[in-house]
């Protein structure tokens, strides 16, 4: 409720409780009858003789029904739910949270602590340390990496050699803490149907893909006048941009002509979320190790 500006919507919640405790103590009292005397039909018939006797309410029923309204009003009394009062205990969810989290700092702080003083290398050599980060990437990142890392259309492998924002720990630990945010330009505006295939094709001639040599001659003229501020004139790329080695043979986003051709007529745009403020930097620095290690297997 404190997210609303207007003291309006608190009263208006509090007035929908108030109202819907009082219409159940209403069926509550209006319904509470012992049977005094031989029971006669309600009156409603259907199917042309199918009819009802007007029973009272089973005791054991409205027991129950007392029950649950008794138990809702201690309920709000006790715990935050009627509009924005707090309730006399003092609970909220952040406060648990808060707490919970408090006491994980207290236990497993320590073990943090220690792989915090070790240096990447010796933290990812670590087999308890590669335990505790491999469980962090499965909770914060194989959504998007996959469970193995190898990552998928889209999202980068991260067990190999090819980092477009860099793969030094320095790197790694940045990308985690901060996130980051790629952009590719798109150019379908300017290059016009035939320079985004000339183009496409130089690209791809890159890679020692299969092309036009004629629209690649091409395209390495428009590649020149628009791509290279980017990637490069050799298109090896840029890790300070993000922008990605043109010649190797990784394609975030595949490597046909018809995904290529997307991506240089409609840009791309990455994205990837901070979690230094939510991990802290022990965690980052476990996690940082874990996947740098991953793509430097051989040189442990």
């Amino acid at each position: 409720m404190a997210d609303f500006v207007s003291g309006f919507w608190n009263i208006y919640v509090m007035g929908l409780v108030a109202l819907s405790l009082l219409f159940c103590l209403f069926i509550l009292l209006s319904n509470n009858k012992r049977q005094t005397g031989p029971v006669e039909l309600h009156g409603h018939v259907w199917d042309e003789n199918l009819a009802e006797y007007n029973n009272p309410l089973p005791r054991w029923w409205l027991y129950l029904f007392w029950i649950t309204l008794i138990f809702g009003v201690v309920y709000l009394v006790m715990y935050p739910g009627f509009g924005n009062k707090p309730g006399i205990l003092g609970w909220s969810s952040v406060g648990q949270y808060q707490t919970e989290q408090a006491r994980a700092a207290e236990r497993y702080g320590p073990i943090f602590a220690k792989y915090s003083q070790m240096d990447v290398a010796a933290v990812a050599a670590d087999p308890d340390a590669k335990g505790m980060g491999q469980r962090l990437f499965l909770t914060y990142c194989s959504q998007c990496h996959g469970s193995a890392a190898t990552g998928a259309r889209g999202f980068p492998n991260l067990t190999d050699k090819i980092w477009h924002w860099g793969g030094e720990p320095d790197a790694i630990r940045a990308t985690i803490t901060e996130g980051r945010m790629g952009v590719m330009t798109p150019f379908g505006g300017v290059l016009g149907g035939d320079g985004v295939k000339d183009v496409t094709h130089y690209v791809r001639s890159l890679s020692n893909l299969a092309h036009d040599s004629l629209r690649s001659q091409r395209g390495a003229e428009l590649f020149a006048q628009n791509c290279t501020a980017c990637h490069g004139a050799d298109a090896k790329g840029n890790p300070m941009m993000g922008a990605p080695d043109l010649t190797d043979n990784y394609w975030l986003w595949g490597s046909s002509e018809a995904s290529i051709t997307e991506t240089v007529t409609n840009g791309r745009m990455n994205q990837m979320p901070a979690f230094g403020e939510f991990l802290g930097e022990d965690k980052v620095h476990l996690l940082t190790a874990y996947i740098w290690g991953m793509s430097n297997k051989a040189d442990k």
